[in-house]
């Protein structure tokens, strides 16, 4: 003995036929077309001078391998990545990994640029921000704090790498 169909069963069928293109035309909506952001970058909230400003009130916090907060104490590159993430720009975590970030720029630093060095070898291993007036704000090493130097003292001129603009 066969039944007829049930009238809700037969709309539900109805129903997911009706939706099923629709559906399935959602899978694509995450993939961007080539070239064009899925999600759009806000504004940085920031220029290079509030950059630098905002760096300097975290002179003295104490270096921390690793380290990516005030609280935790920063490295050079994770000082440098919550800066840029307060501006409300994301960076890379690693000084190698900021150095391919941004536009090259020869010279004619200006306030928040990045400053790269190699400090152990060929790869870059150390990030600092130009503060505009020669010199960088940066976390140096274990045995130091947040610090500024002058891009020209020796040690630092010796193994500059390059600079990148991010702001601006």
């Amino acid at each position: 003995m066969t039944s007829a169909p049930r009238p809700a069963a037969a709309l539900r069928l109805l129903l997911l036929l009706a939706l099923a293109p629709l559906l399935w035309s959602t899978g694509c909506a995450s993939h961007g077309m080539a070239g064009i952001p899925v999600v759009a970058r806000p504004e940085p909230t920031m220029n290079g001078d509030q950059l630098v400003s905002q760096a300097r009130a975290y002179t003295g916090v104490a270096y921390r391998p690793g380290g990516a907060t005030p609280d935790q104490g920063f490295d050079c590159s994770g000082f440098v990545q919550y800066l840029y993430a307060q501006a409300g720009i994301e960076l890379p975590r690693t000084a190698d990994e900021q150095f391919a970030a941004g536009r090259d720029i020869d010279g004619d630093l200006r306030p928040g640029d990045l400053v790269f060095f190699r400090t152990s070898g060929r790869r870059v291993s150390h990030v600092g921000i130009a503060t505009g007036d020669g010199a960088f704000i940066h976390a140096p090493n274990a045995r130091s704090r947040v610090r500024i130097d002058r891009l020209d003292q020796k040690y630092w001129a010796s193994r500059f790498a390059g600079a990148r603009r991010i702001v601006g």
